[in-house]
């Protein structure tokens, strides 16, 4: 139990720090209010704007405000609880003027833009990441697993040189650089044949009616251009970590004991060998959760990378922060489930 109460301790230092660097670039520096109303703006718009985002507070203030907003345990009026619409569990405060310790769902704040809350914006984009991460990732790792679990049983034929040889081209290969090659190619040359779009979301509307209704064929592009780098870098640590367990004794003594090849490979080989994979596919599916902005917005997918991009060129800074701090969060579930599922898989890890 020692462990995972220090590892909560650094998680938790971790993503203090991640708020830290998120406020000093995107509000330590430049004018929120001339954003927001442009360079035709009169004083008192802007003054109103500055109160209204305590930007008349000094610096060191205004981050603690921001804490104050983004942390689930908070101190605010019953003002400021209405103001925000804040949810959560508040106590204390006589009147409206005194402050109320609670609980909350965090507040990261509106978007300068559509005035609406960017939790909000981001739970919307977010099941369209969902969807798109767990499609690429799920295909690249049991294509992954089964090529290099082949290319390890088949070692030095053609079979092992095509997937090594695959595999590396895989890892060369940028997303964005991947993501334009293979929209202009199935979503515009063969457009004819595949009847892929170049474009398009996980929903699509309804012409006649303007209703949403789930389209996956939009899916199929990004999300094989998103799993062609995962798949290579797990492709190639299967072969290897079969290789490495595959010239163990226990191994040889399994096949002098006449156990079937299959039961070796699946249950004794592979099992021993997924400690590797664990990370990479923890590790990867966090980062393409978190990072799939290019693949998001050259082909127009409706997650949150493509409304960060957005967000970036409007100048929108609460939407790009309230994303950072999202993915954030995500490396940091995902990294702690992945240390629990080693104990799971692996019984020889005990806790410390």
């Amino acid at each position: 139990m020692n462990y995972f109460f220090n590892k909560i301790i650094y998680s938790l230092l971790v993503l203090l720090g991640v708020v830290v660097l998120v406020f000093i670039m995107f509000q330590g520096f430049g004018d929120p209010a001339r954003m927001i109303v442009g360079q035709t703006g009169d004083k008192k718009t802007m003054d109103n704007i500055r109160k209204d985002l305590y930007l008349d507070q000094p610096k060191w203030k205004q981050f603690i405000l921001y804490i104050n907003d983004v942390s689930p345990i908070c101190v605010h009026t019953k003002i400021d609880i209405e103001e925000k619409q804040l949810k959560g569990f508040f106590i204390g405060g006589i009147t409206s003027a005194f402050y109320q310790a609670g609980i909350k769902i965090p507040y990261l704040r509106k978007s300068y833009q559509t005035k609406k809350e960017v939790g909000k914006v981001l739970m919307e984009a977010l099941p369209g990441t969902l969807i798109l991460a767990f499609t690429a990732m799920f295909c690249a790792t049991v294509i992954g697993i089964l090529l290099g679990l082949t290319a390890a049983v088949k070692k030095g034929t053609w079979l092992d040189t095509t997937a090594v040889f695959s595999s590396i081209t895989g890892i060369s290969a940028p997303s964005f650089f991947m993501g334009i090659i293979i929209a202009y190619i199935f979503g515009v040359v063969l457009h004819s044949y595949t009847g892929l779009n170049l474009t398009g979301s996980w929903f699509d509307l309804d012409e006649i009616t303007g209703e949403k209704y789930l389209s996956l064929k939009n899916l199929i592009l990004p999300a094989f251009t998103l799993g062609i780098r995962p798949l290579a870098i797990i492709t190639q640590l299967t072969r290897s970590a079969m290789l490495d367990v595959l010239s163990q004794d226990y191994i040889r003594t399994a096949y002098a004991k006449g156990l079937s090849k299959n039961k070796i490979l699946y249950t004794h080989a592979l099992r021993n060998a997924l400690n590797p994979l664990i990370t990479a596919i923890t590790g990867w599916f966090a980062e393409l959760l978190a990072g799939a902005f290019f693949v998001e917005y050259i082909f127009g997918w409706k997650g949150i990378g493509k409304i960060t991009v957005d967000a970036l060129e409007k100048l929108d800074y609460p939407v790009v922060m309230g994303s950072v701090l999202l993915s954030a969060c995500i490396f940091i579930l995902i990294n702690f489930f992945a240390d629990v599922l080693y104990r799971v898989v692996d019984p020889r890890i005990k806790l410390q």
